[in-house]
C-alpha cells in the first residue's frame, strides 16, 4: 500500500491528474473523474495507479514471452520520451508519423525498411563510388527520410503482439489498424477521450511532458523486469541441459555390468569383447547362399 501511495504522490508532483475542459469531455471517462475544478477535469489518481499497475504487469507478461510491443506518440511532447523508452528495451516505437498501413500493410512496408537498408549498406561499403555526387546526394537524402519514418520499426520482423499508445486521440489511425488485427491495446487516455477503445487503459494527462514521461517510464521499467526475468529462465535452462550433458555416461543395470547410457552396449563381466562367448565375428556368404558366422566362438 505505500508503494502505491508514494506512486500516487509521483503522480500528482507530475500533473497526471490535469484533465481537459469540462466542454472538451468525453462522457464515457466519468468513472475515471474525480472532480472539476475551475473549469478542468480532475482524473481520480487511484483509479490511474490501479490501471497503470495493472497495465505494468500484463505488458511484463507479454515481454516475458518474448514478443514485442510497439510504442506509439507522434505528438510533440512525446517523441523523444517514446525513443528513450523504447531503445532502453529495444522495442519498436513509431515517433514522426504514422504511415498508413503500417500494421494493416505490413509486408508493404517490410520492402521499404528492406530498400532502406541496402541503400545505407551500399552507400557504407563503395557500392556506390561510381555515380555522381548528385545521385549519391539524393539517395542520403532518400534514406535520411525513410530512417525518420521507418528507423524505429528497423528491425521488426511481424507485426508486433501490443501497442502501448500515448493520446488514442491522436493516434486515431494505429488505434483502427491494431483493432483490425486484433492486436491488445495500452493507452494514456484523457479526459476528451473514449477509456472503452483500447484494451487497457491508463486515465491521465497526455498533453504534459512530465506525465508522460513518469507513465512510459514506469511501463518500460515493467517491459525490462520482464525481459530481465525471461534473460535468467533461459540462462537456467542452459546450465541444467549442461549438467544433465556432463553427468555420468554409465549406468549400473540389473546383472551390476555398466552399461553406456542410451542402451549403446554393456563394459562390464566379459560383455562386448571378442571370444567372450558373444562373438563379434564377421559373416560371411557360403557357396550354398546363406550367411554363416566366422571368427572366434563361431568355427571358421
Amino acid at each position: 500500500m505505500e508503494n502505491s501511495t508514494s506512486l500516487q504522490q509521483q503522480l500528482l508532483e507530475a500533473g497526471v491528474h490535469f484533465g481537459h475542459l469540462r466542454k472538451k469531455w468525453n462522457p464515457k471517462m466519468l468513472p475515471y473523474i474525480f472532480a472539476e475544478k475551475k473549469g478542468i477535469h480532475i482524473i481520480d489518481l487511484n483509479k490511474t495507479v490501479e490501471n497503470l499497475q495493472e497495465t505494468a504487469a500484463v505488458l511484463k507478461n507479454i515481454a516475458k514471452s518474448g514478443k514485442k510491443i510497439m510504442f506509439v506518440g507522434t505528438k510533440k511532447q512525446a517523441k523523444e520520451i517514446v525513443t528513450e523508452c523504447a531503445r532502453r528495451v529495444n522495442m519498436p516505437y513509431v515517433t514522426e508519423r504514422w504511415l498508413g498501413g503500417m500494421l494493416t500493410n505490413f509486408n508493404t512496408v517490410r520492402k521499404s525498411v528492406k530498400k532502406m537498408q541496402s541503400i545505407e549498406k551500399m552507400l557504407n561499403d563503395g557500392t556506390f563510388d561510381s555515380i555522381t555526387k548528385k545521385e549519391r546526394l539524393t539517395l542520403t537524402r532518400d534514406k535520411e527520410k525513410m530512417e525518420k519514418v521507418l528507423g524505429g520499426i528497423a528491425q521488426l520482423g511481424r507485426v508486433p503482439a501490443a501497442l502501448f499508445i500515448i493520446d488514442i486521440g491522436h493516434e486515431h489511425i494505429a488505434l483502427a489498424e491494431a483493432k483490425r488485427l486484433g492486436i491488445t491495446t495500452f493507452g494514456m487516455v484523457d479526459t476528451n477521450c473514449d477509456p472503452n477503445k483500447v484494451d487497457f487503459s491508463i486515465p491521465a494527462n497526455d498533453d504534459a511532458t512530465k506525465s508522460i514521461a513518469i507513465i512510459t517510464n514506469y511501463i518500460t521499467a515493467a517491459i525490462a523486469e520482464g525481459l530481465a526475468e525471461r534473460q535468467n529462465e533461459k540462462a537456467e535452462e542452459e546450465a541444467e541441459e549442461e549438467v544433465v550433458e556432463k553427468g555420468p555416461r554409465f549406468d549400473i543395470d540389473d546383472a551390476g555390468n555398466e552399461r553406456e547410457k542410451g542402451g549403446r552396449g554393456a563394459r562390464g563381466a566379459g560383455a562386448g569383447r571378442p571370444g567372450a562367448g558373444g562373438g563379434q565375428g564377421r559373416r560371411r556368404t557360403t557357396a550354398g547362399g546363406g550367411a554363416r558366422r566366422s571368427g572366434p566362438g563361431g568355427g571358421k
